[in-house]
């Protein structure tokens, strides 16, 4: 193995820190935040569920949740560290014709032995807190004249998988990451990344205090930044999927009166309304867009943004929601997060290599990767490893086993060369 520089110490950024250092590399972390986990993971949801829309998709973040299952056991960080917990709550989705009444879904999860439940109208009933089950798609804003109005008919039911839950705290689990990678000799690098190395392969970069860090291997795991890297590294042409940037906020409401919401609260997809939501550990719940076609996206020409507080569209989410649960409060001044977003064209991740040799990306990852972050790690040392020992990813897809489950999945799937993938839910979802 050589040296490797990993651009950004996100939560996918360190996972892969971690894997590359466990794998023998010598590497060095570079981000222009003072603290891992500050950029757009901060602002992340920490949902982790198994219903994707491709079966990659869904094998991966099965993987991914035997990972958070066993955080303390996969990081090996010293007894007494404090840990991102895992709750462990589950996740109802909403069956509506627009996601195929899950039955994809299902199929995925049944091939791959992920567990999940069917669950009726009276068991949504009993586990939500006073419902309203009347249908309202097609999802509106507001200032639609017929906002709130039922359009006809009931949620038929729902899908339950029990092992899902969400990280109360996303920043802390990049952290961890981190902490690990750095046990395993790992170093950190604060700076402004403005320019790669490169001649006939990359060779490190420039900082913005001018420094020059030099290495065999550079990792663009940039977040919002990643297609500035990409463009730095003069990779972007040779890429059929794309990254930009994406301005995302999230509601953040107190929980239903007479509801615990920290005790009972289960996360909720709910495509009808075309709002997701998860309880929070002190007893409210945040409420994210599944990115229905009212909801113009809020594209960001850089990868920062001087609008850093909710305004009308977390206030957008928040009244959808309390059509479903109508006895939310909903606060006069709405309090929540704002995240700069990674998307590709079809919602899926680049996991790849690039044009340049030496250069990998793993990109568009925001949104719906967060609970794929340590099995990603893994992925990018494999990949790495492979082709810098020769293996010709392009032409012949590295098959990657995970781990924990023993799936093997064709890492093709997350290929820059791809077409955008016409199994994805081309949303959050993935």
């Amino acid at each position: 193995m050589g040296s490797a520089i990993v651009i950004g110490t996100g939560v996918i950024g360190a996972a892969t820190a971690l894997a590359l250092a466990r794998a023998g590399w010598i590497v060095t972390s570079v981000d222009r935040n003072a603290m891992a986990g500050h950029g757009s993971t901060s602002a992340s949801s920490g949902v982790i569920r198994m219903h994707y829309s491709t079966r990659e998709g869904t094998a991966l973040s099965w993987e991914g949740q035997h990972h958070w299952a066993d955080w303390a056991g996969y990081l090996g960080l010293p007894d007494g560290t404090a840990l991102a917990p895992f709750r462990k709550v589950g996740c109802l989705v909403m069956k509506h014709a627009s996601n195929g009444d899950l039955r994809r879904n299902m199929e995925h999860s049944e091939a791959l032995g992920i567990p999940f439940e069917v669950w009726e109208p009276e068991t949504i009933r009993k586990r939500l807190a006073q419902p309203d089950l009347r249908c309202f798609w097609p999802p509106r804003r507001p200032d639609h004249g017929a906002f709130g109005m039922p359009t006809g008919g009931n949620i038929a039911g729902g899908v339950f998988w029990p092992d899902a839950g969400y990280v109360s705290d996303p920043a802390l689990a990049a952290q961890n990451l981190l902490a690990a990678a750095a046990a395993r000799g790992a170093q950190i690098v604060r700076g402004e990344v403005t320019g790669i190395l490169r001649d006939t392969r990359v060779r490190g970069l420039h900082l913005a205090d001018g420094r020059e860090l030099r290495a065999d291997v550079v990792v663009n795991v940039g977040g919002p930044a990643s297609s500035r890297l990409n463009r730095m590294a003069g990779v972007a042409a040779g890429m059929a999927v794309t990254t930009r940037p994406q301005r995302m906020e999230t509601a953040y409401l107190p929980g239903p009166p007479d509801f615990d919401m920290a005790r009972d609260g289960i996360v909720v997809s709910d495509a009808d309304i075309g709002c997701y939501a998860k309880p929070d550990v002190g007893g409210g719940v945040s409420v994210g867009t599944e990115g229905p076609a009212c909801d113009t996206p809020d594209w960001i020409e850089g990868d920062t943004t001087e609008r850093d507080t909710v305004g009308e569209q977390a206030e957008v989410q928040a009244m959808r929601y309390a059509q479903r649960i109508p006895t939310v409060p909903l606060p006069r001044r709405m309090a929540g997060a704002v995240g700069i977003y990674d998307v590709t064209e079809d919602w899926l991740p680049i996991y790849d290599r690039s044009d340049l040799p030496g250069f990998y990306m793993a990109c568009g990852t925001s949104g719906n990767q967060f609970k794929n972050a340590p099995v990603a790690g893994r992925i990018m040392a494999a990949l790495i490893a492979h082709c810098e020992g020769g293996g010709d990813h392009d032409r012949t897809p590295l098959a990657f086993t995970l781990p924990y489950t023993g799936n093997t999945i064709d890492l093709g799937h997350f290929s820059r060369l791809r077409q955008a993938n016409p199994a994805s839910s081309f949303s959050v979802l993935g």
